[in-house]
């Protein structure tokens, strides 16, 4: 007869951010302890600078992302429950998350494929720990690509007369698919202030770093016409203010003085889509808090 073993135990991420004062680690731990629970991973950071948004931490803000197992059966819900209180006492923001769950985003592009093929191709190996609700666009042109991957593909037309109405049906399939993130794999729609507060922290961008310096049509060719030696991508969050919404993560690549514009272009692609899929990937781990205009990343 085989011998039964016993069920693994479950995972789960907790992540917060209060005002900084004595106690919090202590108070974290003693409550994973006297719930049965077993810290694997804890990390911390103390702002001293703080968050202006947030006047109540005028001595600084503390961040925490802890990774723990519940070595007795437990619920999401119970943790959450019995976590309240200490997150009262605190003023913390704070959230659990089943560690093993995978986020369901929706990916949107336009007509630059690269980083959707990317990220599409890191999820179909289970790179990335999503699941894919759908992929949405203002055309045709990556609809077979999705389809080769078994993602549903929407095709939401965007003119100026149909934005709202477009923006309005995206927040609807947000809901029917409860979908946690949406990314912008080079889509070229500009979000309207209102669909950026819905989905406040909830949306991220990619986007080449020669912003503001080469804007409009082609910057990599006008990169290459200034001769540059340092290209890059920034992945950021995306707020009301056109790209500058608190970045997440940043990469950059040297030019050679032979590169040609083509190949300039091929890099900047690869850049783009392995900064993009970091930060999909620590947003979706619950590695990112935000901070004000800025991020905490426990990578």
């Amino acid at each position: 007869m085989a011998q039964q073993t016993a069920a693994e135990p479950t995972q789960y991420v907790l992540t917060l951010s209060c005002p900084d004062k004595q106690g919090i680690v202590h108070a974290v731990s003693s409550y994973l302890f006297m719930t049965g629970c077993n810290i694997i991973d804890s990390q911390q950071f103390g702002d001293r600078h703080g968050d202006t948004s947030r006047p109540e931490a005028g001595g600084g803000l503390f961040f925490m992302r802890v990774h723990f197992s519940a070595e007795r059966p437990v619920t999401v819900e119970s943790l959450r429950a019995s976590f309240a209180a200490i997150g009262a006492s605190f003023g913390m923001e704070w959230a659990i998350h089943p560690a093993e769950a995978k986020m369901r985003v929706i990916l949107m592009v336009s007509k630059f494929g690269h980083c959707l093929n990317d990220l599409l191709f890191r999820t179909s190996i289970g790179a990335l720990p999503v699941e894919i609700a759908a992929v949405v666009s203002n055309h045709t042109d990556f609809e077979e690509l999705t389809a080769s991957y078994g993602v549903p593909f929407v095709h939401i037309p965007v003119t100026a007369e149909t934005k709202p109405a477009a923006e309005r049906r995206l927040l609807e399939l947000v809901d029917e698919q409860d979908v946690e993130l949406v990314v912008l794999a080079r889509y070229m729609q500009v979000l309207s202030d209102d669909l950026c507060k819905a989905l406040s922290g909830r949306v991220i961008n990619i986007h080449h770093s020669f912003l503001p310096s080469f804007k409009g049509a082609k910057p990599y060719h006008q990169a290459h016409a200034r001769g540059v030696k340092l290209i890059g991508a920034t992945a950021h969050y995306v707020t009301a203010d056109l790209d500058e919404g608190p970045i997440i993560e940043q990469e950059v690549a040297r030019v050679q003085h032979d590169v040609t514009p083509d190949q300039l272009v091929a890099l900047g692609r690869d850049v783009e889509s392995q900064t993009l899929a970091r930060a999909v990937k620590w947003h979706s781990e619950h590695r990112v808090l935000i901070n004000g205009n800025r991020t905490v990343v426990f990578a």
